[in-house]
């Protein structure tokens, strides 16, 4: 079985799915806000620091 075969999907589809990803990650974002507001700091300090690797990357033409 192969999960990633080539398939093309309708704009509609498309819509759909990037509406559902939105709304889903709405609500965890409102749901998880509690558990990691203590972790917000270090979060963005891992987030910052792991976007540098690519941001070199881009920089450099690559």
């Amino acid at each position: 079985m192969n999960l990633f075969k080539p398939t093309t999907f309708t704009w509609k589809e498309i819509a759909l799915l990037k509406w559902s990803v939105l709304l889903i990650g709405i609500a965890i974002g409102a749901e998880w806000a509690n558990i990691f507001s203590n972790y917000f700091l270090v979060l963005i300090i891992i987030g910052l620091i792991l976007c540098i690797p690519p941001t070199i990357a881009w920089i450099k033409g690559h």
